[in-house]
């Protein structure tokens, strides 16, 4: 007997200590580098685990859609033929001691759920539930039911039909298939049997159980139809069809654009096909989007349960389903939409002020000005105080410069080294994440945000900041909460690490709303729910043309999984910017929703001449011109999930050409934007989607199709969809000195018979929908809701002698 029980502590106290250091369900041995991926794929191939292949229904009610789900044990096993090997699955019987205590092949609880007439909740269970299901962080409050679906029986299983689609659960062997309203296949789930045509491994839907640990990690699989594509997955900088790729959702600070590594991964995709799923986890996960097996994608997810939603639709209606389940943002301040001038770093009040009176003097317009990582008395130390050497009166600068139409917006970060002078105090009073010894698991101390008293000091810093008139706070790094740690939450950071971006970027959002009144921030790392928190920017992109084309894709892949509000370095941070790089990035970056020049000096206008100074005031002009076009269209997007820098297809998911295009895009609904990535150039091939399109520098008009396109006067390919009304304002040197009751209503295009404008009043904050109607060449509104309130002009926009040009 004592042998026995020694075998037992053997056994399993050198797993439970595993469990203590890198998390439950980790499985494999941390990262060689605290950046590289936690890639949980591997586990996948790891011959030592235990397989578990889903087969078929033990028990069903198909009333309550909730039943009993039979896995098959499973051995990976290497085929050996004619000098080659490959890993594949094959049944096992398993060696269990006492026999009639352990299931080989268990039957565990799954169920699905009907969340709207579009929305379907899969949730499936690898063991015992014994944790409490607590309000998620990532969802924007209590999951609803809805009760439209109708049940009818058909042959092996059950069929679920809305307004939206259908999910049928065939019984033997178990799968799922979601259709169109149609009838049409959207996708299924994977049974082994569906692989049995080829002899390409390939991975169905199962779980794995690690032999070092017990723990379990679920592999949802699904199929891929030929021609189908993928996109999403958060801020990914690789080519936006994700279809082949293999894609790591893990927190990372990427250290820039050129690369796989994510600051924001999203577990969301949508597929051209007419649907989108979510993971709702915040485990590492590794989607094999048909990268190992071209008819599979596979969501290798860390956590033993898998919860997942699947919408159903065109891109506009899966983005609406996914963010009214994980949150839509509220408007950011009108301010913010422009321009921030900031580099790294400004050291001193001297500085900043002088950047501020040489805008005004160059005339041009801005409104913020971002002190980065200089404003304390030591660079990057941050300790929330300004430098009282160099900033002799904080409050009176920031004061002043609000006068003359600048807000303030300051660097910080939640690490905290050794000698700064805050370090004792975090550490005495436990406010960091721990390692499984109860001490820190780095030099630095990292802020555990999970810890009630850590948020309580840490807004009280910040609030002091924003008492003192800042307006914004940079919400920088939050990718490095440890692996290893023991959060306050009782979790480690296998759940926590992907989690720690969106208690950062709440916990500041929280404050600066509590404080201002409203809602921005700055920040670079995100997580599912983070879309909640306006507004984020895309890292530290390098100074090359590759990273200008990068940071393009990141966007679009951003604005693909839910985000509305985004912004990015114009010109790249790495390095001093080479002025053409600069001047062609320049538009791309005032055609975002946010628009800020920072990076490695210089970043002023002025550094490069004067005639660099003339185009930079020229595009700068451009959008605090359109400023109630881009208000409007911000206004409409955040009400609705939809991004301001928009992918073709989500306007046109019908036409095959849209969904081609990742180096253009829309922004907002009615301005299609091709920025020069190539040196030297000035002109471009550009796809224009179906209908006719008018060049809002030039006026030329064009047809859709292909088209060699030369840019104007400022360096981008720029063109109005016809039709569109883009509403127009004076222009001012900062918003707060814009008049909106005078707005210019600018009409692209005479042959169609009516037009509609979007207008948003910043006192107000409604989205007004003005229809206006034609007579002859000229347009007349049909009623005016804003009237008393902005004097609304009309006018077309002027147009060559030259016709339409037909494309290819």
């Amino acid at each position: 007997m004592t042998c026995a029980r020694r075998f037992v502590l053997l056994l399993f106290v050198p797993a439970l200590a595993c469990v203590a250091v890198l998390g439950a369900q980790s499985g494999n041995q941390p990262p060689a580098l605290l950046s590289d991926l936690v890639d949980i794929s591997r586990d996948f191939r790891d011959y030592s685990n235990g397989f578990f292949l889903a087969d078929h229904l033990g028990t069903f009610d198909p009333a309550t859609r909730s039943g009993r789900l039979v896995w098959q044990r499973h051995q990976l096993s290497p085929r050996i033929a004619f000098n080659n090997m490959l890993a594949v699955l094959r049944p096992f019987e398993g060696v269990t001691f006492p026999e009639n205590e352990y299931a080989v092949n268990p039957e565990l609880p799954f169920s699905v759920e009907f969340v709207t007439p579009r929305t379907v909740r899969l949730r499936v269970e690898t063991g015992p539930k014994t944790a409490p299901e607590g309000q998620s962080l990532m969802l924007a409050g209590n999951v609803p039911s809805d009760g439209s679906w109708t049940m009818s029986r058909v042959e092996g299983g059950y069929r679920y039909t809305s307004a939206g689609g259908s999910v049928t659960v065939f019984e033997k062997p178990w799968r799922l298939e979601f259709r169109d309203v149609k009838g049409r296949l959207l996708t299924r789930t994977l049974h082994q049997a569906d692989m049995a045509a080829t002899l390409v491994p390939g991975l169905p839907f199962s779980f794995v159980r690690r032999s070092s640990d017990y723990s379990r990690s679920i592999a949802a699989s699904f199929s891929l139809e030929p021609g189908e594509r993928l996109f999403g997955t958060g801020e990914s900088f690789t080519r936006l069809d994700k279809r082949g790729q293999k894609v790591v959702l893990w927190a990372n600070d990427a250290n820039g654009v050129e690369t796989e590594k994510m600051y924001k991964p999203i577990p969301f995709f949508l597929s051209s096909r007419g649907y989108g799923m979510f993971v709702h986890s915040s485990t590492p996960m590794t989607f094999d989007m048909g990268a190992s097996f071209h008819a599979a994608n596979t969501l290798m997810v860390g956590d033993d349960s898998l919860d997942l939603f699947v919408f159903l639709g065109e891109p506009k209606d899966v983005l609406g389903e996914y963010t009214a389940l994980t949150g839509r943002p509220p408007m950011p301040p009108l301010w913010s939409f422009g321009l921030w001038m900031s580099r790294i770093t400004y050291f001193s009040e001297q500085q900043v002020r002088e950047v501020a009176a040489k805008l005004r003097q160059h005339r041009i317009p801005d409104d913020v000005i971002h002190i980065d990582t200089g404003w304390f008395e030591t660079d990057w130390r941050c300790d929330y105080q300004f430098s009282k050497k160099r900033f002799t009166d904080p409050a009176k600068m920031i004061a002043d410069l609000k006068r003359d139409g600048f807000h303030v917006s300051l660097w910080q970060l939640p690490y905290f080294v050794p000698k700064n002078t805050l370090f004792p105090e975090i550490v005495s009073r436990g406010l960091f994440v721990k390692d499984a010894g109860g001490n820190l698991p780095y030099e630095d101390a990292v802020l555990d945000f999970s810890n009630p008293e850590a948020v309580k000091w840490y807004q009280e810093k910040l609030a002091a900041l924003l008492r003192m008139g800042v307006g914004a706070i940079k919400v920088d790094f939050g990718e490095a909460a440890p692996l290893a740690g023991v959060y306050a939450s009782g979790r480690t950071g296998f759940h926590e690490h992907n989690l720690y971006p969106l208690r950062y970027n709440q916990v500041v959002a929280e404050v600066t709303r509590q404080v201002t009144g409203e809602s921005i921030i700055w920040a670079r790392s995100a997580w599912a729910g983070s879309q909640r928190y306006p507004l984020h920017w895309g890292g530290d992109s390098g100074t090359l043309d590759q990273s200008m084309l990068s940071q393009l894709r990141g966007g679009l892949s951003l604005g693909l999984s839910g985000f509305t509000f985004w912004s990015h370095d114009i010109g790249g941070f790495g390095a001093r910017t080479p002025e053409d790089l600069y001047r062609r990035w320049l538009p791309f970056g005032l055609l975002s929703s946010h628009s800020r020049c920072h990076g490695m000096p210089p970043k002023e206008p002025w550094e490069y001449g004067e005639a660099f100074t003339d185009v930079f005031r020229r595009t700068v002009e451009l959008k605090y011109r359109l400023m109630p076009y881009v208000y409007a269209q911000a206004k409409d997007g955040a009400e609705r999930g939809l991004p301001m820098v928009r992918a073709l297809f989500v306007e046109y998911p019908g036409d095959p050409g849209s969904w081609d295009i990742e180096d253009e895009y829309l922004f907002g609904r009615d301005v299609l934007v091709a920025p020069l990535f190539e040196t030297g150039a000035t002109g471009r091939p550009v796809y224009l989607p179906p209908g006719r399109w008018i060049d809002y520098q030039s006026g030329r008009t064009y047809a859709g199709g292909w088209h060699t396109i030369e840019a104007g006067a400022i360096p981008v390919v720029m063109l109005v969809r016809e039709g569109a009304v883009l509403p127009h304002i004076g222009l001012a040197q900062s918003t707060q000195d814009m008049d909106w009751s005078k707005i210019e209503l600018v009409v692209y295009g005479t042959a169609a018979p009516a037009a509609e404008a979007l207008l948003c009043l910043p006192s107000d904050n409604v989205l007004h929908r003005l229809t206006l109607s034609r007579r002859g060449n000229n347009y007349r509104l049909l009623s005016n809701p804003l009237e008393g309130r902005s004097v609304l002009t009309i006018r077309p926009h002027p147009r060559p002698a030259r016709t339409t040009e037909t494309g290819n």
